[in-house]
């Protein structure tokens, strides 16, 4: 059985990049992200890498010294996605992560 009906590349391909950064063999990971169609919904499954480190990497992305992003994670990009599969708008602290959305889909 599959775990999804349509896989969202860009998240994998993110996942990776971000633990390319510690581990040559990343480009051997599993990490993806599909949209499933459950009783008629659709939902977003992640699969994140397997530890805590690497999940808090791949989710908040990287950062230097400073605190400014190095390389972007991929939660920012869950709340949007949410929002295209018909999803509740989600809203995040963002002193933890922004989400992104373009201008015309921000609800004020």
């Amino acid at each position: 059985m599959d775990a999804g009906t349509r896989e969202m590349p860009g998240f994998g391909e993110q996942m990776r990049q971000i633990s390319l950064r510690f581990v040559p063999t990343a480009i051997l990971s599993r990490q993806t992200a599909v949209l499933r169609e459950i009783d008629g919904h659709t939902a977003l499954v992640i699969n994140l890498p397997c530890q805590p480190k690497s999940i808090k990497e791949t989710l908040e992305g990287l950062k230097d010294a400073e605190g400014k992003s190095i390389v972007p994670g991929i939660f920012a990009a869950v709340p949007y996605c949410i929002d295209l599969i018909g999803g509740p708008y989600i809203e995040t602290d963002e002193s933890i992560v922004k989400a992104f959305r373009p201008k015309s889909a921000i609800k004020k």
